[in-house]
């Protein structure tokens, strides 16, 4: 452990069903863990009660193994090294897409994978999600090609047709890892000349790669090694009678050469498997020895299978060929961490902790990244399973745990304790050490009540967080559960919070309605996830609704209209828009590719050459939502707003409740760029908090969605089925009653077995395996994985409509009303009377504010206060004191740009007198809304504080005719421009220029 170059961190990964847990038990009984009669049946690493009776692995299981290598190996190791002792920490992970979370957890926190493949089956739509989640965290993989037995046994092939598939398999992995693999890695390619893919069978113990073959040749006749490696895979011929190479199949003479790979690899596995099964133990009684094979008594008693199996895993150990591949070809920590301390670490890369992790030094500060927890015997504790990447993590040291919303400086999400011990993961035991150096991997006892799923342990207090992971699957199948005794209901409450840390996917939840609801990726998880929860995590009975789908809202166009909201008070507006974001801008942020924790100027550069962004749009992202980090935006797209930044918080948080339950169906919002087009704020602070600003802000943020065709995303999986030629009729039936449809079907080259991909919404899959094996008699097998998520056709806000129907379905579920809320719920309208303007002129700002009594009594005592520093001066120039009204109070009047005022109104309702310089402000608006107005009309209104009468015959006679701007005509009457007054200068001030208040001081 000590020994960080000697280490190698290795996940085995596959398609579910191709011999992961079956090949790791040929290592742990190479270590002394289990029993050598045991190895291929034992399933060592499959540590549940489920996972041993279901035959599939559930839980990703780390095992911790010591090894000594062959001397004569150590010469191929490149890596620096030190001795021949090694430490394999190996982490065999499930197969079922439903549990790719799992392969998530254990790749984190490894540098290599073994990449296993069923030589018959090919590879499946699992191995390349896998191999594709192990290429992204930069972890260097080698190939097995297993099942080998099947193809000799079941299919019969011939020799050439084995190659024939080998390299079908291999080209395949081939051409993922070349569509995927970072250059920091370096070549990535595998290749059986390379030494880095081996064949075998994982049941019978039994593995090979050509470096094997070929050492052993080399030593026969004398060559060299590396240029045997060569000669023993592809296109190159032995000739028999001239005994030389070739890279020609056939001969002048007609003869036939037979290709190196069959005559000196398979051609004695043929024979040795030929002879056993024929029985004609005179033969292979004779090769045995000449393979310097021993066997007791009692096994040479043995005969067919049983004897083939003991002598095979006798001749080519499988142990022995991974253990070669894992030392020469997967790296250890210290090279392994020089090029994934970039893609693992959030902050800089020059601080102490990065350079701790790229060197992976044991004497740095202790960074240590917890993947995922593993329940312990004592109920509801659980051990932090997790890789040291920097420093030592020993028994009682005191950390700073920092969960996955820790910010550096904050203290959200942060303790600091201290860690109770330190235990090594053995499978389905651990071993109690005292610490635990940089590169291995650790069980941490006593943080898990601090962590939820997982998080970054440190001893640094300018650490950063290690990065969140990235799940290639989403939990969205959800259950509503309940508990059959009332009196149960704590039980099930805490059992909830063990399951939520118990599985890396699965979220738990409380609906508006109370009822506790459990995602999970898919049928199997669900169940798996609802029977550890009523027997293990919650030990009651449970009832569970049936299973529903998650859904998410969307958008299809920008916003019809500029959305307006108001806050309660009515003193402060937003202005927003909405519009929908690309598909691959949505990809590029649920990949993590653009996030919240990018540098800002860099995000902006790469949204404005990619997908076009204005690149002052793309510097002023506010938040990404919902939970920070959910795939739509907040854009402040305003222009010298005051107080904008004492509501942002405000603003963000509104952001981020909107897009996590929508307007139409309370679900998350997906591909919505909404823009904050404009904000006017009340002067005092405590009419703008955030009780005043919130509501305000989700009301906008549905409006905008409202006013922009929402939609709903429906989520879709991939289906893979096997089948038969004859099968693939019912396979059709049941996927187009199903509204799915395939996209690729192909026949396997040497089998009647075809392979069709199809796409089925995840609403339809419910009991689709059942409904398949039904209609082809048991020979089609399916194998679902989330892909994508597909734009739902029709009108969501149409109840006919199928869009209509899951909308309301599912607010119907949620215990909300049917009906999706009209527009006008969250709309606000701009056109409002004067009277409520006058009002809010009027509103009481604390003790000794304005009050509209004030006005109306003694005008001329109230002071204006002039901000803007352009004006300043032509207030001192005009006579303020005519009338003086508080700045703070006419704020609401004076900011509000002109277009924010519609035309006069129907009807106007103002109560009692009011000050010339309001009548002022009101007379410049009503001139905005006519044309011609007869002079006597405004005579009428400037000499006269009462003038409801004027205001009705005004409407009476003119009517509501919006031409010419009203400011203008004030210039052409002297009576106006004569008077000099303070109430001209609120007027044009609201609405003009300097330049026009210059020309109004100079007449």
């Amino acid at each position: 452990m000590d020994v960080p170059t000697n280490i190698r961190n290795m996940s085995v990964i596959a398609h579910v069903d191709h011999g992961k847990s079956t090949l790791t038990d040929s290592l742990v009984q190479k270590a002394g863990i289990i029993a050598s009669d045991k190895g291929g049946g034992a399933r060592f690493t499959d540590t549940r009660a489920d996972e041993q009776e279901r035959c599939i692995t559930i839980k990703s299981t780390a095992i911790s193994m010591y090894f000594e290598l062959n001397p004569d190996i150590m010469e191929d190791v490149k890596q620096e090294t030190k001795g021949n002792q090694f430490l394999v920490n190996l982490i065999d992970s499930p197969g079922h897409v439903d549990f790719s979370s799992e392969v998530t957890a254990a790749l984190r926190v490894t540098d290599g994978a073994l990449v296993v493949v069923d030589c018959v089956e090919g590879v499946c739509v699992q191995t390349e999600t896998v191999l594709r989640q192990a290429l992204t965290e930069r972890i260097k993989p080698v190939l097995i090609v297993n099942k080998v037995d099947r193809a000799l046994l079941e299919l019969q092939l011939d020799p050439e047709s084995l190659y024939t598939s080998f390299l079908r398999v291999i080209e395949t992995v081939n051409v993922i890892i070349a569509t995927y693999y970072d250059e920091a890695i370096g070549n990535c390619q595998v290749s059986p000349e390379l030494g880095n893919i081996a064949f075998g069978s994982g049941l019978h113990g039994w593995a090979f790669t050509l470096h094997q073959f070929a050492c052993r040749y080399a030593k026969k006749f004398g060559v060299d090694r590396s240029k045997m490696m060569e000669r023993l895979w592809g296109d190159n011929f032995y000739n028999a009678n001239t005994r030389k190479w070739t890279t020609n199949q056939s001969n002048d003479d007609g003869s036939v050469n037979q290709r190196g790979f069959n005559m000196f690899v398979l051609d004695p596995i043929y024979k040795l498997f030929k002879s056993i099964l024929a029985d004609d133990t005179e033969k292979y009684t004779d090769m045995i020895q000449k393979l310097n094979i021993k066997l007791t008594h009692e096994e040479n008693e043995l005969r067919g299978k049983d004897l083939m199996k003991l002598v095979m895993r006798r001749f080519l150990p499988a142990a022995d060929a991974l253990l070669e591949m894992f030392a020469i070809h997967l790296p250890s920590p210290v090279t392994a961490q020089k090029y994934r301390s970039e893609t693992l670490y959030e902050g800089p890369i020059d601080d102490e902790c990065a350079i701790g992790i790229r060197d992976c030094n044991p004497n740095g500060p202790l960074m240590l990244y917890v993947s995922k927890m593993v329940p312990t015997s004592d109920k509801g504790r659980f051990y932090a399973f997790g890789r040291v990447f920097s420093g030592t993590c020993k028994s009682g040291q005191k950390v700073r745990i920092q969960g996955p919303n820790y910010e550096p400086g904050k203290k959200d999400d942060l303790f600091v304790k201290s860690i109770q011990r330190t235990v090594l993961m053995m499978g389905r035991f651990v071993e109690p050490i005292e610490d635990c150096p940089a590169g291995n991997i650790v069980g941490l006892v006593g943080v898990d009540q601090f962590l939820v799923k997982s998080g970054t342990i440190t001893t640094s207090e300018v650490a950063h967080n290690l990065k969140v992971m990235k799940f290639s699957v989403s939990p969205v199948v959800r259950v509503a559960v309940e508990v059959k005794n009332p009196n149960d209901l704590p039980k099930l409450v805490e059992g909830l919070k063990r399951l939520s840390k118990s599985d890396p996917c699965v979220q738990c939840s409380t609906a508006e309605t109370g009822e506790h609801i459990v995602a999970g990726a898919g049928e199997l998880h669900l169940e798996i996830c609802l029977k550890d929860l009523e027997e293990d995590h919650a030990g009651v009975p449970l009832r569970t609704s049936d299973p529903v789908v998650q859904y998410c809202e969307t958008m299809r166009s920008e916003s019809s209209q500029v959305a307006l909201a108001k806050s309660p008070n009515n003193h402060n507006r937003i202005f927003m828009s909405a519009q929908p974001m690309e598909e691959d801008m949505i990809k590029d942020i649920e990949t993590g590719k653009v996030s919240s924790k990018d540098e800002i100027k860099a995000r902006a550069r790469y949204l404005n050459e990619t997908y076009g962004w204005d690149v002052d749009s793309a510097r002023k992202i506010w938040a990404f939502g919902p939970h920070s980090v959910g795939p739509n935006v907040l854009v402040d797209t305003t222009k010298a707003v005051q107080y904008l930044t004492e509501i942002k918080d405000s603003l963000c948080g509104a952001f981020q409740l909107a897009t996590a339950e929508g307007v139409l169906a309370g679900e998350n919002l997906r591909g919505c760029r909404f823009n904050l087009v404009d904000v006017t704020l009340h002067a005092d602070a405590i009419h703008r908090g955030g009780g005043q600003i919130l509501p305000a802000a989700r009301s906008v943020v549905y409006a905008s969605q409202l006013l922009s065709d929402p939609a709903l995303f429906e989520p879709v999986y991939l289906v893979e089925i096997q089948c038969p030629d004859r099968a693939m009729g019912g396979i059709y039936g049941v996927l187009n009653r199903r509204r799915g449809h395939v996209f690729q079907e192909e026949q396997r080259p040497g089998t009647p077995m075809f392979n069709i991909k199809a796409y089925l919404p995840v609403n339809e899959s419910f009991g689709f395996t059942a409904d398949l094996r039904s209609h082809t008699s048991g020979q089609a097998f399916p194998q679902c994985v989330f892909d994508h998520w597909q734009l739902m056709q029709g009108n969501a806000l149409d109840p006919t409509s199928k869009t209509g129907i899951v909308v309301r379905a599912t607010r119907k579920r949620k215990g909300l009303s049917e009906d999706v809320p009209p527009l006008d719920r969250y709309l606000d309208k701009l056109n409002r009377t004067w009277y409520h303007y006058i009002q809010i002129l009027a509103h009481l700002s604390g003790p000794g504010g304005l009050t509209r009594e004030i006005l109306l009594q003694n005008p001329k005592r109230l002071v204006v206060i002039e901000k803007d520093e352009r004006f300043r001066p032509f207030l001192n120039d005009s006579r303020p004191d005519q009338l003086r009204v508080s700045f703070s109070d006419a704020m609401d009047i004076l900011q509000l740009p002109g277009s924010y005022f519609d035309v006069m109104p129907k009807r106007i309702q103002i109560v009692g007198n009011l000050p010339f310089g309001v009548a002022s402000i009101i007379l410049l608006k009503l001139l905005q809304a006519i044309s011609n107005p007869p002079d006597t009309l405004f005579g009428q209104l400037l000499h006269s504080c009462q003038f409801v009468e004027f205001l009705l015959m005004f409407q009476k006679e003119v009517g509501e005719k919006a031409t010419r701007t009203g400011a203008d005509y004030l210039f052409s009457h002297s009576i106006i421009v004569r008077q000099r007054c303070a109430s001209q200068y609120l007027a044009i001030r609201l609405h003009r220029g300097p330049k026009l208040m210059q020309q109004w001081l100079d007449l």
